[in-house]
């Protein structure tokens, strides 16, 4: 590291650090910043070597990045709350990928009834009074059927996954990746 260099981060580094801390209030994201605005300043130390006053440009950069850590954390907000919007063709087409890759795989770990009873109804689009008619058996039997497979399907899913839920078995919305199979 250079002379200059050495002596503006002597001279400067706790004042900016101050500076940008009162700005972003979190003292990870302001040395985050800090070391952008150093990088920011070996990148430009001709033009600093040149200028009448150090302090100000050097203020001037850890200004502007300090804005453009807001203006990205904002950008990234909007993204999040975007909403995304599919075809009909395009559900669809998401809906059996997911299907094929992550539910029928456990559709196929269940009892054979329980299978033929969800594949049926969920894949097929068979109605459950037509399953209870193809399998000879009553409609409310081939209700329970289906039922009896979604609830063998989740704890599998919840088995694998380990999902939290609430005191009434609703699966709870997580951050972290918990899947083991």
């Amino acid at each position: 590291m250079n002379e200059t260099i050495k002596k503006i981060w002597m001279d400067f580094n706790a004042e900016l650090k101050g500076f940008i801390l009162r700005k972003v209030k979190d003292e990870s994201i302001a040395d985050d910043i800090l070391q952008e605005v150093f990088l920011k300043i070996i990148d430009n130390q001709d033009k600093i070597s040149e200028t009448k006053n150090t302090q100000q440009y050097i203020y001037a950069i850890a200004r502007n990045t300090t804005t453009d850590h807001f203006r990205d954390a904002r950008k990234i907000r909007e993204l999040k709350n975007e909403e995304v919007y599919f075809t009909e063709e395009e559900k669809t087409s998401l809906n059996t990928a997911i299907a094929e890759c992550c539910i029928k795989p456990f559709i196929a770990q269940l009892p054979a009834k329980y299978q033929q009873a969800l594949i049926k109804t969920e894949f097929e689009n068979i109605s459950q009074i037509d399953l209870a008619k193809q399998l000879n058996i009553s409609y409310s039997g081939a209700k329970s059927r289906v039922q009896r497979g979604k609830e063998k399907l989740k704890e599998l899913i919840v088995e694998c996954c380990n999902f939290p839920s609430d005191k009434y078995g609703n699966l709870q919305p997580t951050d972290t990746k918990n899947c083991t199979c």
